[in-house]
């Protein structure tokens, strides 16, 4: 009978200063973890709010502004401190935010507006257990099975990046939308979530109808809230629909936003899409910013939006028919023969950012 070979085990020599460099990242990085549930306190209770003035305030200060605990306060300042998120006046020993600092936490609705990612991150840290058994069970996890927060992080994750963007850049990128829309046209805006997007465009083209569809029901519930608060309910209707079965026809721009990649048959979708437009109509979509080739996306932002889609937009897809699982980082070319394969013969890119792609799509 012969021996069993016996493997050596290969040893390999570690470079100490490529050490030293992942270690100098993985402090950077458990700083920033660390300092997440502090800026999710601080947005909640208006902290970052109450210091958007700018004028100086000592931790006392600051807490009977806010209705808050002193002593809890004065760490919370000093962890923004070093995190660089507020500055401090070792002289008095007073804390301010600058006008960029304010800028970014304490002023809602402005296009840098950061504190709603934050309650995106929380809520996949409360679902985290859920996460790990679809990792091994390999099933999906529907939009509609996240811990509550997720739905508000979305929206104000993203609405930032549609004030900047969406009426000045990406609808005039649009072949002879712009002016459709300010004559008067009809628009759905599929997978409208809180209804950011379809609010955004309302209150910029008057004269439009919109319809947002989603098919979570208390997200739609709270869009109708939002449509009344902002004043235009009475040309902007949300409605409880999926992306292949939303009604309706003749529809002068359909919009996806963020969403096309979260679809389990995103191709059925594009031809649901085809069937309900206007014979000039366009289909505005929306996606991540990505790369065709994978190790192009390896980045800061390619970083950001793997890690949503490997726990957000690819357990969605997996968890409806079809789940295709095409993810948040699926790449022009992907995204063309999704559409093309749902009866398009026109796509283009129609403008980007760094955050993001618009796609132009006619019959």
């Amino acid at each position: 009978m012969a021996a069993q070979e016996q493997t050596t085990p290969r040893v390999r020599e570690v470079n100490p200063d490529a050490l030293n460099a992942l270690l100098g990242r993985a402090v950077q990085d458990m700083g920033a973890a660390l300092q997440a549930p502090l800026i999710l306190i601080g947005d909640k209770l208006g902290l970052y709010r109450a210091m958007g003035d700018g004028v100086p305030v000592t931790p006392a200060e600051l807490a009977k502004k806010t209705g808050t605990a002193e002593r809890y306060v004065r760490e919370w300042l000093n962890a923004n401190a070093a995190g660089q998120l507020v500055q401090y006046d070792g002289k008095d020993g007073r804390y301010f935010m600058t006008p960029e600092q304010a800028l970014v936490l304490a002023t809602d609705d402005t296009p840098v507006h950061l504190p709603g990612f934050y309650h995106l991150l929380a809520s996949l840290m409360k679902d985290e257990e859920k996460l790990t058994e679809i990792y091994r069970t390999g099933k999906g996890m529907g939009w509609h099975e996240h811990e509550k927060g997720l739905f508000e992080g979305t929206e104000r994750f993203f609405r930032p990046t549609y004030l900047a963007n969406l009426v000045s850049s990406w609808i005039p990128s649009l072949k002879g939308v712009e002016k459709k829309l300010k004559t008067g046209a009809r628009v759905a805006d599929i997978g409208c979530g809180h209804g950011a997007s379809t609010l955004l465009m309302a209150k910029s083209y008057p004269n439009t109808k919109f319809i947002g569809f989603d098919y979570h029901e208390a997200s739609v519930k709270k869009a109708r809230v939002k449509a009344k608060e902002a004043g235009v309910a009475d040309r902007v209707t949300f409605e409880v629909a999926s992306a292949k079965d939303f009604p309706g026809k003749d529809y002068d721009l359909v919009a996806f936003f963020d969403c096309l990649h979260d679809m389990g048959d995103p191709v059925g979708a594009a031809a649901h899409v085809k069937k309900t437009l206007a014979p000039a109509g366009t289909w505005m979509i929306v996606e991540p910013f990505a790369n065709d080739d994978t190790a192009a996306n390896h980045n800061p932002i390619g970083r950001i939006f793997y890690s949503a889609s490997a726990t957000i937009c690819v357990p969605c897809s997996l968890a409806q028919e079809v789940g295709m699982g095409l993810g948040a980082q699926a790449g022009p070319a992907r995204l063309e023969k999704v559409v093309r394969g749902g009866g398009f013969t026109h796509f283009r890119k129609a403008a980007e950012t760094p955050f993001n792609m618009v796609f132009e799509a006619r019959g």
